[in-house]
């Protein structure tokens, strides 16, 4: 299988890694904007044992400065080391906020699907919970509107910094040099390590490398980023504040918007500590979705003539 362009046809004007070195030096992207951003996060969030937030506006501030940093450093190498513009690594097409946002409805659906099924198959249950603090039945709280809406622009930035980050460079990046599938299958493997969790459950791990691999085939077939973007952020948003379930092994401990839930059963089912997302539900729901997306062509396709303007001085 031949090396495949998947974005823009560009010529570097700078130095473009070798593709064996790209996986290593996502890494070494990744611990570098953790190691500048954690005194600063220390200094201002409240963070537990494990280096995480343990109330809801430090868990904003969370995504905001881990997200940012990452993405920073990325654009700052894409534009000042490999020469490249922003088109070469995906945020190019037409109707850009159209596509985000179709991208966002379609991950919204796509996760209260997986939770509607995983509770079709008892695997969750109500939780009980104070009227009171519940935002379904308390829509008139001020803060806890404000926090809803900062809490999706901050998924924004880091579903959209992630999407950026492992589809529209590494995955573009190891397409150009090698081929496609080496691309989808290394690219996906930094993904999964990049989310791994000490003692997680291996279902979790091939729901991550699923997860992966369908936002692989949704580029592929749009030829952008922004539809996978919008999908990210919709599905990391809803699961977040919709059902008071993890997202990723991490419990934000906030009223849901929708509905409380609790997990019954056994954890392949429901996903356990991990949330939806390390259930067989959401592995299925994953490989089925990768396997459309291989097979339809998609109705979305690239215009190289629009990139995204940014630049980072």
């Amino acid at each position: 299988m031949k090396s495949q362009e998947i974005f823009s046809t560009e010529t570097a004007s700078g130095w473009l890694p070798w593709g064996v070195c790209a996986p290593v030096l996502a890494l070494i992207f990744i611990i570098v904007s953790d190691m500048a951003t954690d005194p600063v996060l220390r200094r201002l969030v409240r963070l537990d044992a494990k280096g995480l937030p343990v109330d809801w506006w430090g868990f904003a501030l969370f995504l905001l400065i881990s997200s940012g940093s990452l993405l920073l450093i990325l654009l700052l190498w894409v534009q000042r080391v490999e020469g490249r513009s922003l088109a070469a690594i995906g945020l190019t097409g037409a109707a850009k906020l159209r596509c985000f946002l179709q991208g966002h409805v379609i991950g919204m659906a796509s996760i209260a699907g997986i939770v509607a099924m995983i509770w079709l198959a008892g695997g969750l249950g109500r939780a009980p919970s104070d009227p009171s603090t519940v935002l379904a039945g308390g829509w008139h709280t001020p803060g806890a509107l404000a926090f809803m809406v900062v809490l999706l622009l901050c998924f924004a930035l880091q579903a959209s910094t992630e999407e950026i980050f492992f589809r529209g460079w590494l995955l573009s990046l190891l397409a150009k040099k090698w081929n496609l599938l080496l691309a989808v299958a290394f690219s996906s493997a930094v993904f999964a390590l990049a989310h791994f969790n000490r003692g997680q459950h291996w279902l979790t791990t091939v729901s991550m490398v699923l997860y992966a691999v369908f936002c692989c085939a949704w580029v592929w077939r749009t030829r952008s980023l922004l539809g996978v973007m919008g999908w990210h952020t919709g599905w990391n948003w809803l699961l977040a504040v919709g059902f008071g379930l993890p997202v990723t092994g991490f419990d934000m401990d906030i009223p849901p918007l929708l509905v409380a839930l609790k997990p019954l059963g056994p954890e392949w089912l429901n996903g356990g500590a991990q949330g939806p997302e390390g259930s067989v539900v959401c592995v299925a729901f994953l490989l089925a979705g990768t396997i459309f997306m291989c097979l339809k062509r998609v109705p979305m396709s690239n215009d190289s003539t629009g990139p995204i303007n940014v630049s980072v001085q």
